[in-house]
């Protein structure tokens, strides 16, 4: 079942089969935990013999490994041995409604669903139903693309978010008497995941009316205060790279196809993805800060000064004895007309007061100066930090200056990316490591 204008497939889903230890079989985005091989090794250590999504992925602290290429021989023919032996049962066609909690007791809610990669474009300034919300790094598909090329399944780690700030589309959902599929905890202390059936004709086509509703182009228009703007639906969250990858490999499809019409249903057409809604109370975007190294922070902020009067702003710092009244001052002179971004070195701490500012966000003025300042420096580079604490030791270390940004606000976050375009990369993280999204439901994108 499809639902073309607003993107939307109800995919006929793939779970384990029912003896499954579903613990063992979940495992956490493969993006995750990349400079900690230790946790895979846990992860390893935990599976051991069990049937596990594990093996059908590739955990990217394996990247560039010598032996890349016979793990991706071996997820593919694990992939192909599921189906055969049974592993992994289908589903009637439907939706799942998915409750996650969090270790630390948070509570997010989500829709597994099938988006139309006829309607995503990852470039920055894409007008399409689907957008990017951040950067895409063309240096990153490759080895996604070897993972999903000739690969039967496909497992989604994708969260899109829709902005629904009545709580219109998923939320009414737990009112419903649904199916329960499953119930169990995540490994490692992760939390744990409840899941729901949704195939009821009547229910899916009420979804997707109020889907519909949240892109009907008056109120869209006015909502946005924008004009003769394409809708967007739909916003990556996490895992915008894998679906930058489902896009490609389509796209390559389509190219070679002896039948272009026919092509068109092929499965990979379609890529799943867990929806949520941007307004959920579980939902939680934390702010990255910035730190350069090996620069010279009076001359890196001299340059910015120049770069914004450069194009019609103005860059004030105001010096502050220590970093503790530098972030006073921070809070205090928020405003919507201007930004603000408090810096700290080895011997000074103050505040970046950038007026009529060109972008709609700090990060966004701060990162379009920061990537062409540090690419012409030779041993200069730029690290993006989560903890206020590290941003001060950092910051304070000779050559180099740390810059606290504040985080994004979800009453910004789709108006930004319509007027602006994909966010700088590192703008928002959702949650930490062990909150993403695990690996839990596949569908067949081969015949």
């Amino acid at each position: 079942m499809n639902f073309a204008r607003i993107g939307l497939q109800i995919p006929t889903l793939l779970l384990p089969r029912a003896d499954t230890d579903l613990t063992r079989w979940a495992v956490v985005a493969c993006d995750q935990y990349t400079s900690q091989p230790e946790y895979w090794v846990r992860v390893e250590a935990l599976v051991g013999d069990a049937p596990s999504t594990l093996r059908l992925i590739l955990p990217e602290v394996y990247l560039g490994a010598a032996d890349e290429t016979q793990r991706i021989h071996a997820i593919q023919e694990t992939m192909r041995r599921y189906l055969a032996d049974g592993v992994l049962t289908p589903q009637p066609p439907g939706l799942i409604l998915v409750e996650r909690e969090t270790a630390r007791g948070r509570s997010r809610k989500g829709l597994i669903a099938a988006l139309d990669l006829e309607h995503y474009d990852f470039n920055t300034n894409a007008r399409t139903l689907i957008r990017p919300t951040e950067g895409t790094i063309l240096e990153r598909l490759p080895p996604r693309i070897r993972v999903r090329e000739g690969a039967p399944l496909e497992l989604p780690h994708v969260m899109v978010l829709i902005d629904d700030p009545e709580r219109s589309v998923i939320e009414p959902l737990f009112a419903e008497p649904l199916e329960k599929l499953y119930d169990f905890p995540l490994m490692l202390d992760s939390g744990r995941v409840r899941g729901w059936r949704v195939d009821q004709p009547m229910l899916i086509q009420w979804i997707a009316e109020r889907l519909g509703r949240l892109v009907d182009p008056a109120a869209f228009s006015e909502r946005y205060g924008v004009a003769d703007e394409p809708a967007l639906l739909y916003a990556m969250g996490d895992g915008n790279h894998s679906f930058a990858t489902a896009k490609i490999i389509w796209e390559n499809l389509k190219h070679a196809a002896p039948d272009p019409a026919a092509v068109m249903s092929h499965p990979a057409r379609h890529a799943l993805v867990e929806l949520v809604n941007l307004h959920d109370e579980g939902l939680e975007f934390e702010a990255i800060h910035r730190v350069a190294f090996g620069v010279d922070a009076e001359h890196l902020l001299t340059a910015f000064d120049e770069f914004l009067a450069a194009r019609d702003s103005t860059l004030t710092v105001l010096e502050r004895p220590s970093w503790g009244a530098a972030r006073r001052t921070w809070r205090e002179m928020q405003r919507s007309d201007r930004q603000v971004i408090a810096f700290v070195t080895q011997d000074r701490c103050g505040v970046l007061l950038i007026e009529r500012p060109r972008l709609t966000l700090p990060v966004a003025s701060l990162q379009a100066f920061l990537d062409p300042y540090l690419d012409n420096r030779s041993g200069a580079r730029l690290d993006y930090i989560h903890g206020e604490e590290t941003l001060e030791r950092l910051g304070r270390q000779p050559g180099n200056i740390g810059f606290y940004l504040p985080a994004l606000a979800k009453s910004d976050f789709f108006r930004t990316v319509i007027r602006d375009g994909a966010l700088p990369r590192k703008t928002f993280s959702m949650g930490e490591a062990d909150e993403k999204r695990f690996y839990l439901e596949c569908r067949r994108i081969g015949f």
